[in-house]
């Protein structure tokens, strides 16, 4: 399990089984039995907490990272790998977390 992975996942709740994000550092992959993830969803806002995605990008269908919808799963909620995605979205990614978590300003 690396960073920017797209895995199948079985989430608690009424979000079931969805593609999610691995935002976790690569070494936390390894050695933790959780991980940080975001939501990946077909509901397409365009809104800048958002990082779309498709065909192209390894996805079945167009859909989105959903920056605002960040959580942490136990790693055996993971049952397979969809795509991994290149460094100039993984970029992308980044600005959306920054933007969804209120960081361009010192806290």
């Amino acid at each position: 399990m690396r960073r920017g992975e797209v895995w199948w996942a079985n989430l608690p709740g009424r979000a079931g089984r969805r593609p999610v994000l691995l935002l976790s550092r690569d070494i936390s992959c390894e050695v933790r039995q959780a991980v940080t993830v975001a939501e990946v969803t077909s509901t397409i806002r365009n809104i800048p907490v958002e990082v779309r995605l498709d065909e192209s990008d390894g996805m079945p269908r167009e859909s989105v990272v959903n920056l605002d919808n960040i959580i942490t799963i136990r790693k055996s909620r993971l049952t397979g790998l969809l795509t991994s995605l290149p460094p100039g979205k993984m970029a992308q990614v980044r600005e959306a977390v920054i933007y969804a978590l209120d960081l361009k300003e010192p806290i």
